[in-house]
């Protein structure tokens, strides 16, 4: 093994087990996205209004029963020698059928999720870029974006490697369609 190699699958071995031991202070949360700590504080209830709404929706009109977790803990792929990535979305769907939230641990891994979605808040460009490639390389099929700063919605889907190969953006007020394992247009008019 190269030395550079070494240094470097050390340094993002005790990164990783430096954010695993971390005690945050009640109120925030932590992610490791990216080789980075973010911290970021509880959302507001706007924020939480936007997940509601979106929740709402999927337990009503979705053609395939899912299930909901609201800051679960999902442990993701890396790119090349970082620690593994550690995001908690704003909420996570998966088909009832599947039963992944029992007995998960507090970072479980992503196969099986349908749907992550993300609300912005303090940190936007996290949400729009680095969890973007988080969720794509962990093969998550769909990306739900509510984009607070530009009154706009954004459905990522088809991952592949690094991203997503398509999306749709819409304004606050349009449908949004979800395609299976959903098939329903997400209204959007109470977002904004």
């Amino acid at each position: 093994m190269a030395a550079g190699t070494y240094d470097q699958a050390t340094q993002a071995g005790i990164l990783l087990e430096g954010f695993l031991l971390l005690g945050m202070p009640e109120g925030f949360r932590a992610e490791l996205i990216e080789g980075k700590i973010v911290v970021r504080p509880l959302p507001d209830g706007d924020h939480e209004d936007c997940i509601n709404v979106v929740l709402k929706q999927v337990l009503r009109k979705s053609r395939t029963d899912m299930d909901f977790s609201g800051n679960k803990g999902l442990e993701l792929p890396t790119s090349q020698g970082r620690p593994s990535n550690h995001a908690v979305p704003d909420g996570t769907f998966a088909p009832t059928g599947l039963r992944i939230f029992r007995g998960a641990d507090p970072w479980m891994p992503c196969e099986g999720v349908a749907l992550v979605v993300e609300v912005t808040s303090t940190k936007p460009q996290a949400d729009r870029e680095a969890k973007r490639r988080c969720y794509a390389r962990g093969g998550i099929p769909l990306y739900l974006l509510i984009d607070r700063d530009d009154s706009s919605v954004t459905l990522f889907s088809d991952p592949e490697n690094d991203d997503y190969r398509q999306l749709l953006t819409i304004p606050y007020g349009k449908p949004l369609p979800l395609p299976e394992p959903f098939a329903f247009d997400l209204e959007t008019g109470d977002f904004g």
